[in-house]
């Protein structure tokens, strides 16, 4: 562990222990170095890896703080880490893999927690894209925000902030989709209202279903295009 690393433990252990609480000011540079026992100069690369975590805030004129150490705040880094794996095909499976295990439980969890006026916001992006499916790229927007509002009626931040980071590289995925195959924008619209349909009457086995079909199609599409000369598929 380099010197850094270790000015980094000692903030997150102070942090974790309760001393630094979330929303607290930290001491001030030459204070916090001298509390940690280490210089001003690994006290500051400490300070600045951690806000680039979201666990510190700089505030210029002001001084250092906790953040609020919510998980769209820590997890944010996951979609700028989905962002830069390499673009092979192992990679985007793999991923399309992780939203087969998460997204259709979700959606489960959502049926038996979505309210009248979160059912309503699933239905307003059903709309939008039954609108735009002869517009590929706002179709797909809405698609995105068809899923953000589902997976946002569990509750369940962490779980919206994976799937967020995770669907970021397969939007690109299904943007391709429907440019190459012009029959995508029809069967995605019917299984986006086959969810919607699920959650409407609050069934948590029947919403999952509806969800592991629509992942499922998607995910059998790339892995049979993946590797054609359809260029580019993977970064469009």
């Amino acid at each position: 562990m380099s010197l850094t690393d270790k000015a980094i433990e000692r903030i997150r252990e102070l942090i974790r222990t309760g001393a630094l609480p979330p929303g607290s000011k930290l001491p001030p540079e030459q204070d916090l170095a001298a509390q940690l026992g280490l210089s001003r100069n690994l006290a500051r690369e400490a300070v600045k890896a951690l806000a680039v975590g979201g666990v510190l805030e700089v505030r210029r004129g002001d001084g250092t703080y906790v953040t609020s150490l919510q998980p769209s705040l820590l997890l944010a880094g996951v979609g700028g880490a989905v962002e830069l794996l390499q673009s092979d095909s192992a990679a985007l499976q793999d991923l399309m893999e992780v939203r087969r295990l998460l997204e259709p439980v979700a959606t489960a969890l959502a049926a038996t927690r979505i309210s009248d006026e979160q059912l309503a916001e699933v239905k307003r992006h059903l709309d939008a894209m039954r609108e735009a499916r002869d517009d590929v790229e706002l179709l797909n927007a809405h698609d995105a925000a068809f899923h953000h509002a589902v997976v946002a009626a569990t509750g369940n931040e962490t779980l919206l902030t994976l799937l967020e980071g995770i669907s970021g590289r397969t939007l690109r995925a299904r943007i391709w989709r429907g440019l190459v195959d012009d029959k995508a924008a029809g069967r995605t619209l019917a299984e986006h209202e086959a969810i919607f349909n699920a959650l409407s009457t609050r069934d948590a086995l029947l919403s999952q279903a509806a969800a592991l079909l629509h992942v499922n199609t998607t995910e059998q599409w790339v892995k049979e295009h993946l590797g054609s000369s359809t260029p580019g598929v993977m970064n469009p």
